[in-house]
């Protein structure tokens, strides 16, 4: 472990900008949805085996999704989930904040703390810059275009992971 500026910093710490599994298998999840047509219910089960994700983890997610609106859940007769809206309306960033927190894009890369006032690391700038351009472009993305780029470059519909 390194010091600078009495902030600790590892190899780990990269870890830091990352976008963990967690949204990966949101991402496949909504894929899996976004291949359906539109309004339809599927189980979480199907979900998950259609995309080979594990369901009790992909039934977490889910609660994330629906709390941020993407999906909507269905109880009853019509048991499971949905997307809540057109895949074309489903932001990438939205998803990833619902998942991984509003601050996702705001981690400091280097140091596990954080950048702090008059402690900032050595990318601090450099990465604000990246930051608003992989933002602008989460902003621009949509759940749609994520199928039909996997579509198209795979030939298949299961190929985010």
């Amino acid at each position: 472990m390194l010091l600078r500026n009495g902030l600790s910093w590892s190899f780990d710490s990269w870890k830091n900008m990352r976008i963990g599994r967690e949204s990966a298998y949101a991402i496949e999840g909504l894929l899996a949805l976004a291949g359906e047509p539109t309004g339809a219910v599927m189980l979480l089960r199907d979900i998950a085996a259609a995309r080979e994700l594990p369901q009790s983890f992909l039934a977490k997610i889910f609660q994330k999704l629906a709390r941020h609106g993407i999906v909507a859940s269905s109880r009853g007769a019509v048991r499971g989930y949905a997307l809540a809206r057109p895949s074309m309306d489903i932001k990438v960033r939205e998803i990833l904040i619902a998942v991984e927190g509003a601050d996702f894009l705001e981690r400091c890369i280097l140091w596990s703390d954080g950048c702090a006032k008059g402690k900032i690391c050595a990318l601090h700038s450099r990465w604000k810059r990246a930051e608003r351009i992989v933002g602008d472009l989460m902003d621009r993305t949509t759940l749609a275009d994520l199928a039909r780029e996997e579509i198209s470059e795979t030939g298949s519909e299961h190929a985010f992971l």
